[in-house]
Order: C-alpha cells, then structure tokens, then sequence
C-alpha cells in the first residue's frame, strides 16, 4: 500500500501567453523558410551544373545549422529559457536578418534596373520565401520582446 501525501503543492504549469506562442511560431517559421530558400538554392545549383560534391559540404553545414536552430526553438525558447531569446535574436534577428538583406540592398545601391528583371517562376518563389523569411524573423523578435513574453520567461526563470 503506498500512501500519497496530499500536502505536496503541484507544480505551477505555467502556460506560455499568446505573444510567446507565436514568437515561437514565427521563429519555426523563419527556420522552415530559410530550409525552403537553401532547397530551392541547391536545386537552382545543381540545375546550373554545380559539381554536387562541392554543394556536400554547404548542405551539411545548413543542416548542423538549422538543426541546432530547430532544437533551440523547440527545447528551450518554447519553455521559457532565458538564454534562448537572446541567442536566436543575435543569430537570426541580427546576423541572419543581415544576411538576408544584405545582397538585394547592395544590388539596389548599385543602380540594378528592377524593371529589368527575369521574373520566372523560381524568382518569384524565391522572392516570396524572402519575404516570408524576413517578415517571420522581425515579427519573432518583436514578439520575443513584448512584455508579456518578457514577464513569462522572468518567471519560468524563477
């Protein structure tokens, strides 16, 4: 016979507020596009007849990359975990947003004819990944600075 002791507080389950959800579903988001943007680059790659042992080593460093990305996401931002916000908004709110802009705004800068562009039907998914993937990580780190989501991963600390 096992005895229960009914003074034992439960644990809090402290849900997530709505801001910190869809942080966490923006940053999956931006993840799942910058996955969809390297397939349709690799592909556009290796349609160009890019040696696909040179294309190996991209592939596999993307993986490790978004893979670790996944799991952050997933295993600690989702949780509350201090540190994960921070470390998803340097990556991808500053270095990999700037990655993302830094070729069409130079390609602006440099006086590029836009009247003139190829619009084929990979430019166009192409275009529209972008869009996606930039407007999933500026609203990802709005959100995952709101004050609810603050106050939330303040107390999931605690």
């Amino acid at each position: 016979m096992t005895t229960t002791d009914i003074r034992r507080p439960r644990p809090v389950v402290r849900t997530a507020p709505l801001t910190a959800r869809t942080a966490t579903s923006a940053w999956f988001l931006a993840v799942g596009a910058g996955v969809a943007e390297s397939v349709l680059g690799l592909v556009g790659a290796i349609g160009d007849g890019t040696p696909v042992v040179g294309l190996v080593a991209q592939v596999a460093l993307r993986t490790i990359v978004y893979g670790g990305l996944f799991v952050t996401i997933d295993r600690y931002f989702r949780h509350g975990v201090p540190w994960s916000r921070w470390l998803l908004t340097v990556l991808l709110g500053t270095v990999g947003l700037a990655t993302l802009l830094i070729s069409p705004i130079s390609w602006l800068a440099d006086g590029a004819d836009v009247a003139s562009v190829d619009v084929t039907a990979g430019f166009v998914v192409f275009a529209v990944l972008r869009t996606v993937h930039v407007l999933a990580v500026i609203t990802a780190c709005v959100l995952t600075f709101h004050p609810d989501t603050t106050a939330w991963f303040r107390r999931a600390r605690s």
